[in-house]
């Protein structure tokens, strides 16, 4: 057995795990609620991003909480799938395999899933690559991590929307608070704050046109009114 292979099965948990969470992040609720229930792509309007602010902006509706269920959903089940094979993960091959912290192992393996789960949010094969900006499902991630990560994440973006009512300026200062959180409330490990920072990161990333626009005093305003082309 080659290098390659011998690195394939010592991490196939890992691989399983990421093509798993990236095709259910795929599964993105505003595209897939307007494209093949209403017939009318979220992607063709506003911001022409699809994600919940716009559909919301765009269609309104209670066809919304369909998309917050698919992409809350989706991000469940990913971080659930990488926490049951976590359970199988050992490091080494053969007689030099080592059975890891389970705890440790299982913090790993959510934030592992929950990166490759928002990376097919944001970049959908099956959706030509234009997806959403990964906010709802990275706060579903933050609950199936650590309520306080949650209480920070989303609190700070609650306060943040109710004060200014720019979700975006909500969107990231919760992305800017995951590392944050996960220093604070679930780990130390060098590898897990990595991962911690990739998450935050992307989603602040996905963000750089509001970024432009709220420095400009050009951004949109929450509004709970149908936007009218």
């Amino acid at each position: 057995m080659g290098m390659i292979g011998l690195f394939l099965l010592q991490n196939l948990q890992f691989i399983v795990a990421a093509v798993a969470a990236y095709f259910l992040g795929c599964s993105n609720g505003a595209v897939i609620i307007s494209k093949y229930i209403l017939h009318d792509d979220v992607r063709t309007h506003g911001s022409g991003n699809a994600g919940l602010t716009n559909f919301f902006r765009t269609f309104g509706g209670p066809l919304t909480l369909g998309v917050i269920a698919i992409d809350v959903l989706k991000a469940v089940l990913a971080v659930s799938l990488g926490v049951w094979l976590s359970a199988s993960w050992m490091p080494g091959f053969g007689i030099d395999a080592v059975q890891p912290d389970p705890v440790y192992a299982a913090i790993l393996f959510k934030y592992w899933s929950g990166m490759f789960c928002l990376l097919g949010h944001i970049f959908p094969c099956m959706f030509g690559f234009k997806g959403g900006k990964g906010i709802l499902s990275g706060g579903a991630i933050c609950f199936m991590l650590d309520w306080r990560l949650a209480l920070l994440a989303w609190g700070g973006f609650l306060v943040i929307v109710l004060v200014t009512r720019y979700v975006s300026l909500g969107s990231i200062f919760a992305s800017a608070a995951f590392p944050v959180g996960t220093w604070l409330f679930v780990s130390h490990d060098p590898v897990v704050v990595v991962l911690s920072c990739l998450l935050g990161a992307l989603t602040i990333w996905m963000h750089r046109g509001n970024i432009g626009r709220l420095l400009r005093g050009e951004e949109n305003k929450l509004s709970f009114h149908k936007k009218k082309e």
